[in-house]
């Protein structure tokens, strides 16, 4: 089988959300406001983390990487989308699919291994507060983005590579709003099931690999937060988890029915699906983080007041 790019197609055609003319303009404005939200509550939680000295500890670091990361995962998506609500006809040239292709991979990788550095934190800090200190160290927080960023650049290089060198000979209508893998391989006409089941494997590695080992996380975290003895010990441990969670959940929920759905599913279910994860749970998780945490809360309050001082991390 010939798994060379020798593609007699040189852009697709999106066929976007919806096919319905008069929802074009209130869908585009739908998102254009997701996306304003989205950019301003993400840019300012990590630049709030940034200038706040009391938020200069592991679980905000995290959390301004994963703030940066979902920024950049909803610029991937939204700005293209809203381009094509406004176009009779939504092309993209092939070599831009596969840019688009990269970053969305690259991002939303990026986002699952955070997810589950964070789970990491909050397992050290819950269960062994007395070595927190050492054991989340700068150097160890710097090597677990590092980490996750290494995660996401190799799994994006290998769908992105994968999916550039099939052919594409028949039609070049993506029935989709966005260049994902699954619905590229729809329409390759050099399909490949060894090296596509092999995609899928690496796929399902990254979602249930970081699933599994958030669960066992919280498999101890939450008994040790059943026997913190203070009250108010209690009730920061499970704001901050329960924070995490929702995250977790509403995510990997989304992720798991694109990707391991039954193979009849209705492909308008597989496009709300993924408007969760690629435009949506960017919106949310500053608001999840910030409106159920209280040290965000005060140190908002701060900058209003103007009672914060810059200070280097």
């Amino acid at each position: 089988m010939d798994t060379g790019n020798h593609s007699s197609v040189t852009e697709f055609i999106l066929e976007g959300l919806t096919d319905q003319p008069g929802l074009q303009l209130p869908l585009f404005f739908l998102f254009l406001m997701i996306y304003m939200v989205s950019m301003v509550n993400n840019l300012g939680l990590v630049i709030l983390i940034r200038i706040s000295s009391q938020l200069h500890v592991p679980m905000y670091y995290f959390l301004s990487n994963l703030s940066f990361i979902d920024l950049c995962y909803s610029s991937v998506i939204i700005p293209k989308m809203l381009v094509n609500f406004m176009s009779e006809k939504n092309f993209t040239s092939f070599p831009e699919c596969m840019v688009q292709l990269f970053f969305f991979c690259f991002f939303g990788i990026n986002d699952s291994y955070m997810l589950t550095a964070m789970a990491y934190d909050r397992y050290v800090a819950i269960c062994n507060p007395l070595l927190y200190t050492v054991t989340m160290s700068h150097r160890v927080c710097f090597l677990l983005v590092t980490g996750v960023y290494i995660m996401g650049a190799v799994g994006a290089s290998i769908h992105t590579s994968f999916i550039s060198s099939r052919s594409f000979c028949g039609t070049n209508v993506i029935h989709h709003y966005f260049c994902d893998i699954l619905p590229l391989l729809n329409i390759s006409c050099s399909r490949d099931y060894t090296k596509e089941l092999s995609v899928m494997i690496l796929v399902g590695f990254n979602v249930f690999a970081c699933a599994v080992a958030i669960f066992i996380s919280y498999a101890f975290i939450l008994p040790s937060i059943l026997r913190i003895h203070s009250a108010e010990g209690r009730s920061k441990a499970f704001s901050t988890c329960s924070s995490h969670l929702a995250a977790v959940g509403v995510f990997y929920g989304s992720i798991i029915f694109m990707y391991f759905k039954p193979s009849t599913s209705d492909t308008v279910q597989e496009k709300v699906a993924s408007v969760f994860y690629t435009t949506v749970i960017p919106m949310l998780n500053p608001l999840i983080y910030s409106l159920r945490n209280k040290d965000v809360k005060e140190s908002i309050k701060k900058v209003l007041k103007g009672g914060i001082v810059p200070r280097s991390v």
